[in-house]
């Protein structure tokens, strides 16, 4: 009897001290920031095809190496991580989250050596991302030629 009671007792504490969470204004925050990042995306590659006077395809690479570059550079300057924790999916489901989880990866086991530590850790995160999408386009790729033929 003396055991229920307490766990009744823990329970309301942890209910009364832990955080709400605020899921529409988390899914909006979420939305504008992503968006931004993909204006700003837009913005880039426009820009790299009138600069440089390329294609919109060879635009479209810069923009990305150029996005994938400074979330690298912010991960490893220690204030994406703040960042994220505001815009929470915005920018972590753009292809700044990808580098942000392997940058972050590589820089946490770095001191363990480039065999053991940035070789065999980097992917941590973002190997399951890889995994998963390429056997997503292997299975969509099988089912398209299936539906469409060869």
């Amino acid at each position: 009897m003396g055991d229920r009671m307490e766990k009744k007792k823990y329970e309301q504490i942890v209910s009364r001290h832990q955080p709400t969470e605020t899921r529409a204004q988390n899914a909006f925050i979420a939305f504008v920031t992503g968006g931004i990042v993909g204006v700003f995306g837009q913005l880039l590659s426009e820009f790299y095809v009138s600069f440089f006077d390329i294609s919109t395809k060879d635009a479209n690479t810069f923009m990305l190496v150029t996005l994938i570059f400074i979330a690298s550079l912010f991960t490893a300057l220690g204030f994406f991580d703040k960042w994220v924790s505001f815009c929470k999916c915005g920018l972590i489901i753009p292809i700044t989250g990808f580098a942000h989880s392997m940058t972050s990866a590589g820089i946490e086991y770095r001191k363990e050596g480039p065999i053991y530590g940035l070789g065999s850790n980097i992917f941590k995160l973002a190997g399951s991302v890889i995994l998963y999408g390429v056997v997503s386009a292997w299975f969509f790729g099988l089912l398209r030629l299936i539906i469409m033929g060869g």
